[in-house]
């Protein structure tokens, strides 16, 4: 695992916390370096404002040639997260580089975010490969009762009502 990697991330996404014009953040757990909690609010005009979603962040022994392992802690309704918060993008899965970093920095505009990349997919699902079909297809053919019920959970378990 290459720490200096990690540590480099870090302060960058330290840097991407104090910008407070990005909804996403993140810190260690009981300052192990390998161990972060992300958190995103839910973004405007969506189903998710006004949640607070907790995200669980684990470096595998070879990051930065392995992703790193991030799933939902709040439960979410949405067609790229499961009931186990895992999360269909493909950065984190096939479309991994070790040039992808948990934040950007100021200095190197074409690294990805992954945090606000999982924050993107709160206004925009990718339905063309959806974890739950389910909720894609009802996204697709009623969007209003996918609203209500995205809309229910948020307030149910990102709004202080439980996780």
């Amino acid at each position: 695992m290459n720490l200096t990697r990690i540590k480099k991330d870090l302060i960058d996404l330290e840097k991407l916390n104090q910008d407070s014009k990005t909804n996403c953040s993140a810190s260690l757990v009981n300052g192990d370096i390998k161990h972060w909690q992300g958190i995103i609010i839910g973004p405007d005009g969506t189903p998710y404002e006004g949640g607070v979603f907790r995200l669980n962040i684990r470096f595998p022994s070879n990051y930065p040639f392995e992703p790193p392992q991030i799933t939902f802690k709040t439960k979410i309704y949405h067609p790229n997260i499961n009931s186990k918060g895992h999360i269909c993008l493909d950065i984190l899965k096939d479309q991994w580089s070790p040039s992808l970093t948990m934040s950007s920095g100021n200095k190197l505009i074409q690294r990805q975010l992954l945090l606000l990349s999982i924050s993107s997919i709160l206004n925009d699902p990718n339905l063309d490969n959806p974890l739950m079909t389910e909720i894609a297809r009802m996204y697709k053919l009623n969007r209003e009762k996918y609203v209500e019920i995205a809309r229910n959970w948020t307030q149910k378990y990102a709004t202080g009502g439980g996780e």
